[in-house]
């Protein structure tokens, strides 16, 4: 009888880890952990070369962060100077502006952005495309 063991694909709490602030000021920016303070908090630091996502070193509650699968592999309690390199060198920005989480932050922000005739027209366009994908299947099921 043989066992195998896997470890667990749980994103751990870790130096270097990056984190997407979900509250407080700087909610919506990512920041990497460089310190753990204790098991409810961490020192963050977001040197990032976009202005609007740049987040100061401070500490920060774990429950005002999510954990992303982004990750960093630098020494513990860096400088911001020389944590912007190891930013640079991983091209994390980049790679922050190809996630998932990046691209719904702005498809919603573009939505809040709209205007009431703005979102009639996205509702009818809508429409007008249910409809045709309606149209499409209706025929494909009457020639089966």
């Amino acid at each position: 009888m043989s066992a195998t063991v896997e470890s667990p694909s749980w994103r751990t709490v870790e130096v270097g880890r990056l984190v997407l602030i979900n509250n407080g000021p700087y909610a919506g920016r990512i920041a990497a952990i460089v310190e753990i303070i204790s098991e409810k908090r961490v020192l963050v630091d977001g040197p990032s070369s976009d202005e609007k996502l740049v987040v100061p070193k401070g500490a920060i509650a774990l429950s005002d962060v999510f954990l992303t699968d982004l990750n960093l592999e630098i020494p513990r309690a860096l400088r911001t100077s020389t944590l912007k390199q190891f930013w640079e060198k991983g091209e994390i920005d980049n790679k922050w502006k190809e996630s998932k989480w990046f691209q719904r932050a702005q498809r919603t922000e573009r939505r809040k952005a709209l205007t009431d005739f703005q979102r009639f027209q996205l509702l009818r366009a809508k429409k007008q495309q249910r409809y045709e994908v309606r149209k499409a299947l209706a025929k494909v099921k009457a020639a089966a």
